[in-house]
């Protein structure tokens, strides 16, 4: 019989079958990955261009105004940016946690603003939840085979504390952010 392998601290072990064979997580996390990529990605293209029925920039900068940030046009951008940038890593499998992160962050202050106590129904907040719930797994799991995260040295092998890592960061920036509304 033989021992289970020992990893260094930090490792969470091998994602991948020896040989090449395709494991779970080669199929299920670019899945995870695209979809909610994807998903931001329309948001994220609303905000900035108008795709999608998206409002104007100065219709949806009138909206953060209204809801206490500061300079309503100039976090319109910001947020969409962070959307689209996030989304388009996670499609990619680039710099995995990182986009999930943005992701996570851009998601905390949309529940800030929207928060009537609601969990469920048009005020309530499951789908900003579940979208967090998703970007953190992604952040904390890695992106899984396919992904150009695979060809960067310090990602290729995901280790947990990255993941943590970014969700600290993204979280952070968060607070800042809301911190700056009125």
């Amino acid at each position: 019989m033989r021992a289970a392998p020992r990893y260094p601290a930090g490792h969470t072990g091998p994602r991948f079958a020896h040989g090449g064979a395709t494991t779970p997580f080669d199929v299920g996390l670019p899945v995870l990955r695209v979809v909610l990529g994807l998903i931001m990605a329309v948001h994220g293209t609303q905000k900035l261009f108008q795709w999608f029925n998206g409002p104007s920039i100065k219709d949806m900068g009138a909206f953060f105004d209204k809801a206490g940030y500061p300079a309503g046009e100039a976090m319109v951008v910001l947020a969409g940016l962070t959307e689209l940038l996030g989304a388009l890593g996670l499609v990619l499998g680039l710099l995995t946690p990182l986009a999930a992160a943005a992701i996570v962050g851009v998601m905390i202050n949309a529940i800030a603003v929207k928060w009537t106590g609601a969990v469920l129904g048009l005020t309530g907040v499951e789908f900003e939840s579940l979208i967090i719930g998703a970007s953190v797994t992604l952040a904390l799991t890695g992106p899984g085979r396919f992904a150009v995260d695979r060809f960067l040295p310090v990602l290729r092998d995901h280790r947990l504390l990255h993941g943590f890592l970014a969700l600290a960061l993204g979280v952070v920036l968060a607070v800042v952010v809301l911190l700056l509304r009125d």
